[in-house]
């Protein structure tokens, strides 16, 4: 496996934490690091961004090896981790911070969420999608503790949450 062969994806839904230990679950998921995007602090802390000031999401960003799991397949699990109707809330967790947002990192994946968007809308499952898509900006990792979380608290064993 060759990490130019690598590609990159990040999402935004909410706490980072759910979010990355259901990626971390995904066969040809090779890394995930959480951390903060879409904002205009740079290098913000936790504190800051919980303050919902820098304009940051809590983000995951996701390497994956596309020969294995598709881009297509990355999003269909976005979309069926959160709820992708509620502004800037997700569960308990209020705040720009945790709005729902697709980072793309070049024109096909743009392009690719747009369809996915499209085609999930108007297949009713939803009434109104408020997902931003948008290119993705500097990404600042998370503070050491915040990453593999879950694992780290005994949540998930072997990286194993249960989310399939």
């Amino acid at each position: 496996m060759s990490l130019k062969s690598m590609e990159k994806a990040t999402f935004a839904a909410g706490c980072f934490w759910g979010i990355e230990a259901a990626f971390r679950e995904v066969e040809g998921v090779i890394s995930t690091r959480v951390g903060y995007t879409g904002g205009s602090t740079p290098n913000p802390s936790y504190k800051e961004v919980c303050t919902g000031r820098t304009g940051h999401a809590e983000a995951v960003e996701i390497t994956y090896d596309p020969q294995i799991v598709s881009y297509e397949q990355m999003l269909e699990i976005f979309w069926n981790i959160h709820d992708p109707t509620t502004s800037n809330r997700q569960g308990p967790d209020i705040g720009t911070q945790y709005r729902s947002a697709i980072f793309y990192h070049d024109k096909k994946q743009k392009e690719t969420a747009l369809s996915c968007l499209h085609k999930l809308q108007e297949s009713g499952k939803y009434k109104t999608i408020v997902t931003e898509i948008e290119p993705v900006s500097e990404f600042y990792p998370a503070e050491d503790y915040h990453q593999q979380y879950f694992e780290k608290m005994g949540i998930c064993s072997s990286g194993k949450c249960g989310w399939k």
